[in-house]
């Protein structure tokens, strides 16, 4: 999202002689949802437009030219990376590949050295360090509390050749028995589900309200509609309820490592 939007809104706040606190008590939100408005990462909703209309007095300008929610965002996965930062719990759902946060170094070189138009050695490089930077939020060993729905062809797409699958797989295994991350593998045999479309996380958090993220091709999206955000949940929740349970795909994922050529 553009930050136009968020930069009209510190400019009246501040010509009105208020702390970004002071704004989030009279509008009713949060300030760190004021800040993110501001930063240009999160769209108020319609009602918190409406009300930020009340507190600064501006008619219905904030309402009227509040971005869209299903805008894209230019460098999409942007504010999403931001926001995944300050997560207290986050819920994955992997399609093709193993979401970012749970990739190792050469299976993160591998994804990113297949974009296309292709990167230089550099590129790829600064985009391994990011990658692997993100994942640092896994050294904490409480929060976030982090559940990843991976689909079964996530397991059997032999990214960045068999030793650097087996090396992937192993370690989401050792996430996940040292209880850092809950795995559920939705296995083929499930056939069509609901969420097919494309990638999704869903993030929640200590005092702001709960958004959803969701990446297809060249596009992602910030989702912080209330309604929007709850039908994702409910998706997830019943895709959840159909995949492996953590045991089952714990074995799995120990068993496709062997596949790929690993041995205890």
């Amino acid at each position: 999202m553009s930050s136009t939007y968020g930069d009209w809104l510190r400019q009246q706040r501040e010509a009105a002689g208020l702390t970004q606190q002071q704004l989030a008590d009279t509008a009713v939100m949060t300030r760190s949802h004021i800040a993110h408005i501001e930063a240009g990462r999160r769209i108020p909703s319609k009602e918190d437009a409406r009300r930020l209309d009340q507190a600064l007095d501006t008619g219905n300008v904030l309402s009227s030219f509040r971005p869209q929610d299903d805008a894209a965002i230019a460098d999409y996965f942007e504010s999403a990376r931001h926001l995944e930062q300050q997560a207290t719990m986050i819920h994955e759902f992997a399609l093709s590949y193993v979401p970012g946060i749970l990739q190792t170094e050469r299976y993160a070189r591998a994804v990113l050295g297949a974009g296309f138009p292709p990167r230089s050695d550099e590129e790829c490089d600064r985009h391994v360090v990011t990658r692997l930077e993100r994942a640092k939020i896994l050294g904490d060993p409480v929060t976030p509390m982090v559940c990843a729905l991976l689909d079964e062809a996530v397991l059997r797409r032999p990214v960045g050749g068999q030793e650097v699958m087996a090396e992937q797989l192993l370690h989401i295994v050792h996430l996940a028995e040292q209880r850092r991350v809950r795995v559920h593998v939705m296995p083929f045999g499930v056939g069509v589900y609901p969420m097919l479309q494309s990638m999704l996380t869903l993030m929640w958090f200590e005092d702001q309200p709960p958004v959803g993220y969701s990446e297809g091709q060249a596009i992602g999206k910030v989702h912080d509609s209330p309604a929007v955000v709850h039908r994702l949940q409910s998706v997830y929740a019943l895709a959840l309820g159909e995949a492996l349970s953590m045991q089952e795909s714990i074995g799995l994922l120990r068993a496709t490592a062997k596949e790929y050529g690993h041995h205890d």
